[in-house]
């Protein structure tokens, strides 16, 4: 069996994500329910490692994007429930009822298929939905300013005794939830809330929701039951500098080749570095083609020896090559996010470096990339 450790890996701290969910849960209030989001194979770090070190703070259900996702989830023995926080295709629905998924409704079509396909399954249970209200993200879902137009009613008469269907929640997406300036995020909770508050037929235990990651930390609704925190979990702050979370990715990889290179040596592709003098290269056994961004060429660093050594020249396919201390030698492991000594590389910090946000860096570390409980 390969080495898994003898390129490339991404270290995952499960403990840590452990503990972030309890601090997610003490922000939002012990009553709320936590679905934590776990989609795109749980940000990258792997959904079946992801889920068994959130099970034991038993959150109340997990939410995902495909229905892949879900149907994934439950391939590996998830019974909570599951559900699905993009639209799908209307041929896709059938597989998410069949796989006892909780499907979201943006539009009128999504609720006449999910209709249909009550009247054709037969089941002793109805089937749940939950109905996307659009308060200004803009990607999809219903306008909370119609309630009292032609798709609520048919969301209440869809849902009426024995019609085959139930809804299970009703929720929005905060676009600027992490901001500095919280007014437009208070402005689309204030328009979900005042939906909630205006509209009946609402069960009184459906799962009402508008709270990502930040909203969870640091915002406050007055008809919410629920948060479905994403990002914080894995490590990232959102927004909230009195509640950073524990890190828990590192990325590391092997050095494959140091050796001292004369003035002017250059390196890699278009020669964008070139030696001011006697210089000792590390070669890193990761690059692009395992999710390092190549942006980071001639701009980003990692850490080796304890001491951050700046990334040189531009980043290629399968190498990336440091200008790095006398004593880093072959062999050695070097860390391109988190800790190594008393030096380190947050993911946020790797980010704002690369140009794109933490999410990026997660879910872009490609498959070849062992991933490593620790």
């Amino acid at each position: 069996m390969p080495n898994s450790r003898d390129r490339a890996w991404v270290e995952v701290r499960t403990a840590s994500i452990q503990r972030n969910l309890e601090r997610v849960r003490a922000a939002a209030g012990r009553a709320v329910r936590i679905i934590p989001m776990v989609k795109a194979d749980g940000y990258g770090l792997g959904v079946e490692r992801v889920v068994a070190a959130l099970a034991p703070a038993q959150p109340f259900g997990y939410g995902v994007a495909t229905v892949d996702e879900g149907l994934e989830l439950r391939r590996i023995g998830v019974r909570d429930p599951v559900m699905l926080y993009s639209p799908v295709h209307a041929a896709s629905l059938a597989r998410a009822v069949r796989g006892g998924l909780v499907p979201a409704v943006s539009d009128l079509a999504a609720l006449a298929t999910l209709r249909g396909l009550a009247a054709d399954t037969r089941r002793p249970d109805p089937i749940p939905f939950q109905v996307e209200l659009d308060t200004g993200m803009g990607r999809a879902g219903f306008s909370p300013r119609d309630r009292l137009s032609d798709w609520w009613s048919q969301v209440r008469r869809a849902t009426a005794a024995g019609s085959g269907l139930s809804l299970f929640g009703i929720f929005t997406h905060l676009h600027s939830a992490d901001q500095p300036d919280l007014a437009s995020a208070r402005r689309q909770i204030d328009r979900f809330d005042r939906f909630v508050e205006g509209a009946d037929g609402i069960p009184p235990d459906a799962l009402v929701h508008c709270a990502n990651s930040a909203g969870a930390l640091r915002l406050k609704s007055r008809t919410a039951n629920s948060a479905r925190p994403g990002i914080v979990l894995y490590g990232a702050p959102a927004g909230d500098e009195r509640r950073i979370p524990e890190p828990v990715v590192s990325l590391r990889a092997r050095v494959v080749l140091a050796r001292d290179v004369p003035a002017a040596t250059t390196v890699g592709y278009g020669a964008t570095y070139r030696a001011g003098g006697i210089e000792r290269w590390a070669t890193a056994a990761i690059g692009y083609g395992d999710g390092l961004p190549r942006v980071l060429g001639n701009r980003g660093f990692a850490i080796a020896g304890g001491r951050r050594a700046p990334i040189i020249g531009r980043i290629s396919m399968d190498t990336t090559v440091l200008r790095a201390d006398s004593h880093v030698s072959t062999g050695d492991v070097v860390t391109f996010v988190g800790r190594e000594g008393e030096t380190e590389l947050l993911l946020e910090e790797v980010a704002e470096l690369a140009g794109t946000i933490p999410y990026e860096i997660l879910t872009g570390l490609s498959r070849r990339l062992p991933r490593v409980t620790v």
